[in-house]
C-alpha cells in the first residue's frame, strides 16, 4: 500500500456498511481519489475476497490499473460484501481494519 491510507480504506468500509444512506458520499469520496489510490482500493478488496494473495500485490495492482474499464465507485458499489472484503484485505496486509474504523468514530 503505497498510495492509499488505511484511514481512507476504513472510511470506505464505514460508508459501504451504510450504503443505502451513504452511497452518494461514498461515490464522491472514491471519485476524488487518484488512479493509484483507486487501484489500491480494488487490490485490497481482491485480496480480501481471495482473488489474489498478499504476495501477489504488484500483479493485482497492475491488473486493477489495466482492467479499470468502469468507474471504480460503480465497480465497488456493485461488489457484494464490499466492506467485509476490504476489512479482510487490510487484515491480510497486517493492518487492523477495526482500529482504523474506530478512529473515524
Amino acid at each position: 500500500m503505497n498510495h492509499i491510507s488505511a484511514n481512507k480504506v476504513a472510511a470506505v468500509i464505514v460508508m459501504a456498511r451504510e450504503l443505502d444512506r451513504a452511497e452518494g458520499e461514498m461515490r464522491a469520496f472514491i471519485d476524488r481519489m487518484d488512479e493509484e489510490e483507486q487501484a489500491e482500493l480494488v487490490t485490497i478488496m481482491w485480496i480480501g475476497r481471495g482473488a489474489f494473495e498478499v504476495e501477489d500485490w504488484d500483479e493485482a495492482f497492475q491488473t486493477a490499473i489495466n482492467e479499470a474499464t468502469t468507474p471504480t465507485a460503480d465497480y465497488l458499489i456493485g461488489t457484494p460484501h464490499l466492506a467485509d472484503h476490504l476489512e479482510a484485505g487490510l487484515d491480510a496486509l497486517g493492518i487492523s481494519a477495526i482500529d482504523e474504523e474506530n478512529q473515524l468514530m
